[in-house]
């Protein structure tokens, strides 16, 4: 076992194998701290985007807008 990184938990050595150096608690604050959304494009597929600017005017038929 091995300690969290973030609040000194013990850690078992199954999640330092995949790659994951903090405890559950301290991972899932941390994964409720990123947000994203996906959106439809026009006559194609699906985006992620994290960055809501980025997401602005998108779908318009005139062009990306700002």
């Amino acid at each position: 076992m091995f300690s969290c990184v973030e609040c000194g938990e013990r850690v078992p050595d199954g999640r330092k194998a995949l790659g994951i150096d903090t405890c559950t608690t301290c991972g899932e604050a941390n994964a409720r701290k990123v947000k994203h959304t996906i959106a439809p494009m026009h006559k194609s597929n699906y985006m992620v985007f994290t960055n809501m600017e980025d997401l602005k005017g998108i779908n318009n038929k005139g062009g990306l807008i700002k």
